[in-house]
């Protein structure tokens, strides 16, 4: 349906911007857009078809894993949904993009989109590799269809959450989105795909940010959102791999992606230097508060605390330069912000912990920032990504154990969070400190810091570093200790067998 309108095909950002005609320009020259009434991802609207080989090696949801996040979709309900965008987009002005996702040409993926959102072509541009192949359909490995203005009106017939849905064809290669314009379903939903394709193929899928030094020397950055990743992957003394998605196969690192996809809630000059700096003329923002002269508010989390900037990777002027690889990491930093002001700034983990925390994947969500959410309440995300593995989260966890094992990866363990009480009593441990403590991992000098052993979790801790130091009563940051301990232990039950 696209060859009649070629025109749209590939647009490059001045055509794209023109496009964008109705949308709030910034005094930066960025383009700021609305993605309506979801400012984020609707995990409970997103499927995979059930059935056939594909089927077979997915990690669903079920009464022993109501912690996946696959849920299954039938054939009837997925032809349902192909028909409904098909129809949505029949006819309609559209603008079909093709990228790629994964740096390495021998696992690569070539992607399309297709959609009537000039906007979401925008984002597809900042944030997919640029395909050089030529545009013949027959050299697409998936395609994307976003209908994001129709709604499944027939949800509950069909088993679905609500009117929404993403839904993903492991066996046809097609990925269907309705209802929802946020533009990360669809950087998301490519990133389940590569969770499965790529693990498949004893290669890592990871959520993770990386770079590496004037040495040469990898590191990557695993972490939840709000973390930290793309705020410390951005160092003006490293060169940037990537902020969010990437592979490890047999010959190092390489980005999945061609952008950079930054919260922005609070963002400042002086904090975050290099994100503030990558917002310009081509860059996109999504749902910050912008005043009728252009000026952003970064501070205004009326519409949101999930404010985000897309931007290519090129407007990082510290990026690697050529293909987003780097070679095999020598340092692994699993990020956490605990809230509860129990775990330290920075810990040493040994191999088997280093697989206990990936799988535990635990951060701390923090009480005013969701509805319901009065104080501090542990989260456990395997792999520090649960809503995008595809695949049993021990296939990723493996795959990684034998990486650092063969590369002899030092792993650490950073907490981004709080120190000397939890939220409401401690402080946040400041950006500075804990870029401090990244740049003494990575030259060497945390590895020869005096350490003790913390219980506990029996972390080996610098001992200037030593959390319960930081409490007025002891006795208290030992009890909620035990408290946060016994979470770990409960969630870590479902990997015992």
């Amino acid at each position: 349906m696209w060859r009649k309108i070629i025109d749209q095909h590939n647009l490059n950002y001045e055509q794209l911007f023109k496009a964008e005609k109705g949308e709030t320009v910034t005094n930066f020259g960025a383009v700021a857009v609305d993605t309506g009434r979801f400012t984020g991802r609707s995990p409970e609207d997103k499927f995979i078809v059930a059935g056939g080989p594909a089927g077979a090696k997915v990690w669903w949801r079920d009464d022993k894993n109501p912690q996946s996040p696959n849920k299954p979709l039938s054939i009837e309900a997925w032809d349902y949904l192909y028909d409904l965008a098909q129809q949505q987009l029949k006819g309609k002005k559209l603008f079909v993009m093709d990228g790629c996702l994964g740096a390495r040409k021998q696992s690569q993926m070539k992607v399309r989109l297709v959609t009537e959102i000039a906007w979401q072509a925008h984002f597809f541009k900042n944030m997919f590799l640029r395909k050089t192949e030529g545009s013949d359909p027959s050299t697409i490995d998936w395609t994307i269809y976003s209908a994001s203005k129709t709604t499944a009106k027939d949800w509950e017939k069909y088993g679905l959450n609500s009117e929404v849905a993403i839904a993903i064809n492991l066996e046809k290669r097609q990925v269907v989105i309705v209802g929802t314009w946020y533009g990360g379903e669809i950087k998301k939903g490519m990133f389940s795909i590569a969770n499965y394709v790529l693990p498949l193929q004893n290669i890592g899928s990871f959520h993770c940010s990386a770079n590496f030094g004037r040495d040469g020397k990898t590191a990557l950055f695993f972490g939840l959102s709000g973390t930290g990743k793309t705020t410390l992957s951005h160092d003006p003394y490293r060169r940037l791999i990537g902020d969010d998605e990437h592979g490890w196969d047999d010959e190092g690192v390489f980005n999945l992606e061609g952008g950079c996809y930054a919260k922005v809630i609070n963002l400042s000059k002086e904090g975050e230097p290099e994100i503030y700096r990558a917002i310009k003329r081509n860059a996109l923002l999504e749902n910050v508060v912008v005043d009728k002269h252009g000026r952003v508010d970064f501070a205004d989390a009326s519409k949101t605390e999930n404010t985000r900037v897309s931007y290519p990777i090129e407007h990082v002027g510290t990026r690697v330069r050529g293909n987003l690889i780097g070679p095999h990491p020598k340092t692994v930093i699993f990020l956490t912000c605990d809230s509860f002001g129990i775990l330290p700034p920075v810990a040493k983990l040994s191999e088997s912990q280093a697989r206990y925390w990936f799988l535990s994947g635990y951060t701390a969500k923090i009480a005013g920032t969701e509805r319901g959410v009065n104080e501090p309440k542990a989260a456990f995300s395997s792999c520090f990504g649960q809503p995008f593995l595809t695949l049993h989260p021990t296939k990723y966890a493996r795959i990684l154990a034998e990486k650092i094992k063969q590369h002899q990866s030092q792993v650490y363990l950073i907490n981004t969070g709080w120190s000397g009480g939890g939220y409401g009593v401690g402080q946040r441990i400041d950006l500075l400190v804990t870029r401090q403590i990244v740049s003494d991992i990575l030259e060497g000098r945390m590895a020869r810091a005096d350490y003790q052993k913390l219980a506990p979790f029996n972390l080996m801790v610098p001992k200037k570093f030593n959390p319960r130091n930081t409490w007025t009563d002891k006795a208290v940051y030992e009890r909620e200790a035990k408290k946060l301990a016994a979470l770990f232990k409960e969630n870590f039950k479902r990997f015992e067998n």
